[in-house]
């Protein structure tokens, strides 16, 4: 982690749970348009967002931590693309359910399951 994260941030990191680790590395990859780069490390496998400017997180395989329905709605940052985000939602498996929609002055979200079954959201501060 950069000490970008810990001077600016208050989320410093975060965890994402799936089933399916290649398939849930690509869809990362192409929803938030970021490298996203594989991990094996003390006989665990994971993939790292990349995050060399800000919060960093990984994909960890833990099926058993997958919720759809409830839990923390993560913000994920793919600011002035969230048209051509949620495009490359339904192509890499996942569902929108919650379209491209304006959250007052804080911009415009659309919440998603991932390819996994992960809720989280995608924020832009524009509507393009």
């Amino acid at each position: 982690m950069s000490d970008w994260n810990f001077t600016h941030n208050r989320a410093v990191w975060f965890d994402i749970p799936v089933a399916y680790l290649d398939r849930a590395t690509a869809f990362y990859r192409a929803a938030l348009a970021i490298k996203v780069y594989r991990n094996d490390f003390n006989g665990m496998s994971s993939s790292v967002l990349d995050h060399a400017d800000g919060n960093g997180g990984c994909l960890i395989p833990r099926a058993e931590g997958i919720s759809s329905k409830s839990g923390i709605l993560f913000y994920m940052n793919i600011d002035r693309r969230i048209r051509a985000a949620v495009a490359e939602v339904d192509e890499h498996g996942g569902n929108v359910i919650e379209p491209v929609h304006a959250i007052g002055p804080h911009g415009f979200r659309a919440i998603v399951l991932d390819c996994e079954g992960n809720r989280i959201a995608l924020h832009s501060t524009t509507d393009a």
